[in-house]
C-alpha cells in the first residue's frame, strides 16, 4: 500500500449514499440540502449522525431549528437532488426551482419530500464540533417510506450520481 492524498482516497472509496437533509431556516421556511456524510449511530433507540460544515446554510438552519428530515431521493428526483447539493438556500428556494413537494411530518417541524424512498423524521440530541463541521446526532422520532422504489442514489466522487438499485441494478443517469 502506499501513502494516499486526501482526494485519491475519497475518490477510491465512493460511491457514497446520497440523501436529502430538510431543515427550517430563522422564518421557518423548509431549506433542502444534499448530502452523503450520514450514518446511523445506535440501532436502540435508533440514531442517526448528519455532518455539516459551519459555514454551510443548512448549518444555521438546525442552530435554529434542532430538528431534520433525512429524505433518500427515488432514482427519479435525481436532477433536482443533484441541485440541492450544489446550490446554496441562502440564495435559492430549492423547493421553487425544482419539482419537490413538502410533504407534512408527523413528528417534526420540517417536511418530508413527496416522493422520497425513505424518509427519517429526526431531532438533534447533541452536537460534537469536528473540524470544520458539526456532527448533529438526532434522535429518530418516525420512518416513512415507499416500498415500491426501491433504487436509491450514491454520489460517485462528489461528481455526479447514480442509482443502485437493492437488486443490483445500476444505473449510470438516473433523472434523465
Amino acid at each position: 500500500m502506499k501513502e494516499l492524498q486526501q482526494q485519491e482516497a475519497l475518490r477510491l472509496t465512493s460511491p457514497y449514499p446520497y440523501a436529502l437533509l430538510v431543515t427550517l431556516d430563522a422564518r421557518d421556511r423548509p431549506n433542502i440540502m444534499g448530502l452523503s456524510w450520514w450514518t446511523f449511530t445506535s440501532w436502540d433507540p435508533l440514531m442517526i449522525g448528519v455532518s455539516v460544515s459551519t459555514e454551510r446554510y443548512t448549518h444555521e438552519c438546525l442552530q435554529h431549528a434542532k430538528e431534520f428530515t433525512l429524505c433518500f431521493p427515488s432514482e427519479q428526483q435525481a436532477k433536482d437532488a443533484w441541485m440541492c447539493g450544489t446550490k446554496s438556500g441562502r440564495d435559492v428556494d430549492k423547493f421553487k426551482v425544482s419539482e419537490f413537494m413538502p410533504v407534512h411530518s408527523t413528528r417534526v417541524r420540517p417536511p418530508m419530500l413527496e416522493g422520497a424512498t425513505i424518509a427519517y423524521e429526526c431531532r438533534v440530541i447533541n452536537e460534537v464540533q469536528t473540524g470544520d463541521h458539526i456532527l448533529y446526532i438526532a434522535e429518530v422520532e418516525a420512518i416513512h417510506g415507499n416500498p415500491d422504489k426501491h433504487s436509491h442514489l450514491y454520489t460517485i466522487h462528489y461528481t455526479k450520481l447514480i442509482s443502485l438499485g437493492s437488486d443490483g441494478s445500476i444505473n449510470m443517469n438516473p433523472g434523465r
